[in-house]
C-alpha cells in the first residue's frame, strides 16, 4: 500500500488497473442502491444481457419516495409505487439484499449503512446519490455516481474514475455554544466557494473535526459535494 494520505492508500489498494483512457479501474467494496437511480441501470443490464456477479456487495433500500403519512402498499402516488416495484423485482432477480418498507432496516441510504455496520474505514463505497460523501466520516472513500455508473458497478463491481487530488482542510479550536458542524462546513464553503473542491477530495483535519461526534462528521462530509468536492473524509480514530 502506498504512502501518503488515506485517500491515496485506499485508492491504490482498490486499483484494478489503468484503462486506455488513463482513468483508473477502481474496485468498489460496497455498492448502495435505491429506487431513484437504479431502475434505469437494471434496465440497461437487461438490454445487454448482463448479470450482477457480486450481489453480496450491493445493498438496496427504498429511500426518497416513501410517503410520510401512510406507508401502506400500494403507495397512493402511482409513480412512487412503480419505482418501488421495479426495485423489488430487480433485487429479487439478482439476489440483492433489499431493505424494504416494513423490514425495520429501511431508511435514508447514508444513515442505514453506517447504522448497520456496512460502512467501514478503508472501504470504497459508491451510490447513485450525490451525498454519498457522507460515508467519509468513517474513513471510507465514497463517491456519488450517475445511473450509467450504477450500471457499471452492478455489472463489474468497478468504476472508471480519474484520480482526485486531495485538499487538506484544517480547522482547530473549540466551537462556541450555538455553533455546530453545519456552521463549520458552511463557513468552509463560503471561504473556498461552491467550486473550490472541483477535482479534489476534501480531507478534514484538525482538533475541531477530531472532537466531533460521528454524526457531526457525517454532516461535514455530507456537505463536501456542496463545495464541489467529489468526496470528503475524516481520518478514522478510535
Amino acid at each position: 500500500m502506498s504512502k501518503g494520505t488515506l485517500f491515496d492508500k485506499v485508492w491504490d489498494a482498490h486499483t484494478v488497473g489503468t484503462l486506455p483512457s488513463g482513468q483508473t479501474q477502481l474496485f468498489v467494496g460496497l455498492h448502495l442502491i435505491h429506487e431513484v437511480t437504479s431502475p434505469q441501470a437494471f434496465a440497461m443490464l437487461r438490454e445487454r444481457g448482463l448479470s450482477v456477479p457480486y450481489p453480496d456487495r450491493t445493498v438496496a433500500t427504498v429511500d426518497h419516495i416513501v410517503p410520510t403519512e401512510n406507508q401502506a402498499r400500494p403507495f397512493a402516488d402511482t409513480l412512487a409505487e412503480g419505482m418501488i416495484q421495479a426495485l423489488e423485482q430487480s433485487c429479487k432477480d439478482h439476489n440483492i439484499r433489499f431493505n424494504n418498507v416494513g423490514s425495520g432496516r429501511q431508511g435514508i441510504v447514508h444513515v442505514i449503512a453506517p447504522e448497520q455496520g456496512l460502512t467501514q474505514p478503508g472501504m470504497t463505497i459508491a451510490c447513485g446519490d450525490s451525498h454519498t460523501s457522507t460515508h467519509g466520516a468513517f474513513g471510507a472513500i465514497s463517491f456519488g455516481i450517475g445511473t450509467s455508473q450504477v450500471r457499471d458497478v452492478l455489472a463489474s463491481q468497478t468504476l472508471a474514475l480519474g484520480k482526485l487530488k486531495v485538499r487538506r482542510i484544517e480547522v482547530n479550536g473549540e466551537l462556541k455554544p450555538g455553533v455546530y458542524a453545519k456552521d463549520v462546513i458552511l463557513h468552509i464553503i463560503r471561504k473556498l466557494g461552491v467550486n473550490g473542491g472541483v477535482g479534489y477530495a476534501y480531507e478534514y483535519a484538525g482538533t475541531t473535526f477530531e472532537a466531533m461526534s460521528m454524526e457531526e462528521r457525517m454532516t461535514v462530509c455530507n456537505m463536501a459535494i456542496e463545495g464541489g468536492a467529489r468526496c470528503g473524509y475524516v481520518n478514522p480514530d478510535r
